[in-house]
């Protein structure tokens, strides 16, 4: 028998059909040993030595291959074709040894680029060894996220309060995004003018020039800079008679692009579709793993984690025959085209991402695939098919004209652009992160010495616009372009971005947050050196040289410390006051924006005394006033904050006391009053905003409707009692008795009549009682072989699997709403054959994915501040890396926050606090 290790179940139920009876093939859940959540996992002063722990949810897996290995002839390594899977095979080894499971059997790694029976059958022809450079290159770079992560988030928390984690990684990224936003406010809009005629041709066709010259000079696209000088021109322009100086069209090609790396395809589906990169990947690795095509589970797309930009030339082959069926001859090359990497750092070991077999069109696959697989299989078999295509032949076209207007002479040109042989963009055309200005347009006949006529001027200000935000996919081509993180990184780096709120995503643009950009001043100010993109950069060069065994892996450990916790030590004696002068001066001016009556930007707007500074409180970074407590004026840090701020709408004509929008501890609200104008042990009338309502757009008569819910619509026809129409935590409602119904629309709170809201009640009482705080019914996926339907649900402590009352947790390598039949059973299977079922509760799913998971998203570990109380301590680990009991939950250093009257924060802060790994 011959034991094979693949890491999910999905795949080893494939590849055991098309390896047969000798073989049995066994899923290790993805990672099976990472480092412990707590101090001491990687110590520096003994070589960087690192201790390895067993993941609890691998333990029972562990031991199910190492009884499998009992007889066995061979145990054949057969995860991932990368780094991490290098690392997988690498632990699952290393456990092994230490469960001493291995006697004399045979040891060989093999991978394979798809799953399907050719590939697997050919990679078990040609087994190695385990790569040793490949996971010291994993090990490196594990212990470098560990160290930065379990050193510097500590250190952040202690002098910037209610910041959370800061990786080696994503803070990077974190910055290419708050530098945008900063040159985004340092931006002055530059005014220019520009004048396009509308000519006809002696034929009658019109066309449009734009003038680029007058008396001799040129005239540059900012050169005409006010309306008076625009004016001038116009009137030049209106009595000028006009001709046709030169006519120069030249050929042009244009090349296809190469097939899919994983950062070119994050970036197309993002582009096309709006995709997330995180999104993308997840679609990817369900194509990966294949479907049922004939009675078999066949891979659709080749590893998705590559920055190979080559393909087999079997496939390039399949290809050019595909064209040639499709699109005829004259589509297919001379010679088939051959690709290299231009991306930064770049290692191009595996393939691009391709369809395993060409012959398999979008159409015909698009049956068997869900909406999202649908599209991503297409962008990918476009891109493939496309980049083994003819170029395209273009004829660029300039047309050059004189204007003659008494003794002056002004200039115009004209361009355009014709598609003599559409060549690949028949089939496949690359989507653009920002439109540029690309004159296509088909230019009409025209001779040396035609005179026109003109038919109208147009005379159009404009003015200059910062640099845009960056898009997902911007943002990803840009980290590929520094070299910064690796391609299979990106899309985790994103989402713990936008999970932290340290950036959120609006319009497609990604926007960089108050806390996020708070805490890149802290890093750029005391750790800059670890933020420079040419250092990240620099010490991915080096991960790689370690990945070719090029240079010792401890030794690049040891450069990187000696910098790294020297300047920890040197922050460590700093106050928090002294901390925040520093951020309160390099955000000054997002902070502090002018003032439109010109006054003093620090100047507190509540007391007219006070100054604005930077302050640190328990929820976060916030703005207040130097007076406090006398004063409590608070606000957000953000440049509109003023319209976030305590400011007065007006007064309330029915009571006369000023109506308020106010910032919260959780969020703007609306306020009668202030305390003051109440009796005592008597509270201020408060209304919470509508979600998607900006405070800045709150006006009073917003505010007096606001705070006149909830307001009783009428009485019910049936019961008498009263129906009332308010605005709840799940958005606006009407409520009866007990019974609560939503309104589809915001505004319709406000008018909703009586047998509108009857009609709602109504509804609402035949479709019973809300589950929202109820047992999920789940979502069947089909039947078990033996205990029934297949459910999976969501319970109290995350999803699950449920069959004839055994259930099992989904792992997190699975998702919830994608997982599918087969793998549901492969964890029902699992979970019975350990004992599961009605009589005894399916194990507690971890609350968050290990750090060895993150770390093989790209993701930088780091632990979450110690809470007060002790946790209980696990049980021991079997593996022998590590010779203490570890903790259950992990375990750092307390640290709470520095008291500095400074610091000290007002009743209401901006934002709660929240915690997070790195």
């Amino acid at each position: 028998m011959n034991i094979v290790i693949v890491e999910s179940p999905a795949k080893a139920k494939t590849i055991n059909k098309y390896l047969g009876s000798s073989y049995e093939v066994l899923a290790s859940f993805g990672h099976v040993r990472d480092l412990p959540a707590k101090n001491g996992s990687v110590d520096p002063d003994a070589n960087f030595k690192m201790i390895w722990e067993v993941d609890p949810k691998a333990a029972g897996r562990l031991n199910d291959i190492a009884k499998s290995l009992k007889g066995a002839d061979r145990l054949i390594l057969a995860t991932d074709p990368d780094r991490e899977g290098e690392a997988i095979s690498w632990h699952v080894l290393e456990v092994m040894k230490e469960k001493r499971a291995l006697k004399d059997q045979k040891i060989e790694r093999v991978v394979f680029n798809a799953i399907t029976k050719q590939a697997v059958s050919e990679a078990m022809k040609h087994p190695r060894e385990i790569d040793g450079a490949l996971v010291d290159a994993y090990m490196a770079r594990r212990a470098l996220d560990y160290l930065v992560g379990f050193t510097l988030s500590p250190v952040l928390w202690r002098k910037l309060p209610g910041a959370r984690s800061a990786g080696r990684v994503q803070s990077v990224a974190l910055r290419l995004v708050c530098d945008r936003e900063l040159e985004i406010e340092k931006f002055v809009p530059r005014e220019y003018w520009s004048l396009i005629a509308t000519l006809l041709t002696p034929r009658g066709d019109a066309f449009e020039a734009r003038l680029v010259g007058a008396d001799g000079k040129k005239i540059q696209r900012l050169d005409i800079g006010t309306g008076a000088e625009a004016e001038d021109f116009k009137k030049a322009l209106e009595l000028a008679t006009y001709a046709v100086t030169a006519v120069d069209a030249k050929p042009a090609r244009r090349n296809p692009q190469a097939p899919f790396t994983t950062s070119t395809l994050q970036q197309e589906a993002s582009r096309k579709y709006g995709f997330a990169p995180a999104h993308t990947m997840r679609i990817a690795q369900r194509l990966y793993e294949g479907i049922d095509i004939g009675g078999e589970t066949t891979g659709l797309i080749t590893y998705m984690r590559t920055d190979g930009v080559q393909i087999a030339p079997e496939a390039i082959t399949q290809a050019r025959k595909v064209i040639g069926e499709d699109y005829g001859n004259a589509y297919v090359p001379d010679s088939p085209r051959q690709y290299q990497a231009k991306a930064k750092n770049a290692q191009e070991a595996h393939e691009a991402i391709r369809p395993t077999d060409l012959s398999r069109r979008p159409d015909s696959m698009s049956r068997k695939l869900d909406a999202d697989q649908a599209k991503l299989y297409e962008l990918i078999w476009k891109r493939t098919i496309a980049s083994q295509m003819e170029s395209a032949e273009l004829e660029r076209t300039t047309v050059d004209i004189t204007a003659k207007a008494g003794s002056r002479t002004l200039e115009l040109r004209a361009t355009g652009q014709v598609v003599k042989f559409d060549g690949f963009l028949a089939l496949y055309q690359e989507g653009r992160d920002d439109e540029e200005d690309e004159d296509s347009r088909r230019l009409p006949a025209m001779s040396p010495n035609d005179a026109l006529k003109r038919q109208s001027l147009s005379v159009t200000q404009h003015f200059t616009e910062p640099p845009p935000r960056f898009s997902e996919a911007s943002l990803v081509k840009r980290m590929e372009e520094l070299g910064i993180g690796r391609p299979s990184t990106y899309a985790s780096i994103l989402q713990v971005l936008k999970d932290r709120g340290y950036v959120k995503l609006e319009k497609k643009r990604l926007h960089g947050e108050d806390k996020g950009r708070v805490v890149v001043a802290f890093l750029e100010s005391f750790f800059a050196r670890y933020v420079e993109y040419d250092f990240t950069a620099s010490l991915e060069e080096q991960l790689d040289r370690i990945s070719n065994n090029e240079i010792s892996w401890q030794q690049v450990l040891k450069d990187f410390w000696t910098g790294f916790i020297g300047a920890v030590d040197d922050i460590k004696g700093l106050r928090v006051a002294q901390v925040l002068d520093v951020l309160d001066d390099m955000l000054g001016q997002h902070i502090y924006p002018p003032r439109a009556d010109g006054g003093d930007i620090r100047q507190c707007p509540n007391c007219g005394t006070g100054r604005l500074n930077l302050k640190a409180g328990k929820f976060g970074a916030f703005v207040g006033c130097s007076n406090y407590p006398e004063c409590r004026y608070t606000r957000q840090l953000a440049a509109d904050g003023e319209a976030t701020a305590d400011r007065s709408l007006g007064q309330d004509p029915d009571t006369g006391r000023d109506v308020w929008v106010k910032a919260g501890r959780f969020g703007p609200y609306i306020q009668l009053g202030e305390q003051k104008d109440y009796e005592e042990g008597e509270k201020p009338k408060r209304a919470g905003i509508p979600k998607g309502t900006s405070p800045s757009d709150v006006d009073l008569e917003l505010a007096l409707k606001l705070l006149s819910l909830p307001r009783e619509i009428g009485k019910h026809p049936e019961t008498g009692q009263p129906i009332t129409a308010g605005l709840g935590r799940f958005g606006p409602f009407v409520k009866h008795e007990k019974t609560y119904a939503s309104l589809e629309a915001g505004d319709e709170v406000f008018d909703i009549g009586l047998n509108r809201a009857v009609t709602l009640i109504a509804e609402k009482v035949a479709k019973g009682p809300s589950r929202r705080f109820g047992a999920d019914p789940g979502k069947a996926l089909g039947d078990h072989p033996t205990l029934g339907i297949v459910t999976v649900k969501s319970g109290r402590y995350g999803a699950y699997v449920t069959a004839g009352g055994v259930n099992a947790t989904i792992p997190a390598e699975f998702e919830k709403d994608t997982i599918t039949l087969p793998q549901a059973i492969a964890l029902i299977d699992e979970r019975a054959a350990k004992g599961g079922g009605k009589a005894k509760k399916a194990a507690k799913p971890a609350k968050a994915k290990k750090a060895s998971e993150k770390a093989a998203d790209g993701e930088d570990a780091a632990p979450k501040p110690k809470k007060p109380a002790a946790k209980k301590a696990s049980a021991k680990s079997k593996s022998e890396s590590t010779s203490k009991a570890r903790a259950a939950v992990p375990s750092t250093a307390k640290t709470s926050p520095t008291k500095a009257a400074a610091t000290k924060n007002p009743a209401n802060t901006p934002a709660k606090k929240s915690a997070g790994k790195t």
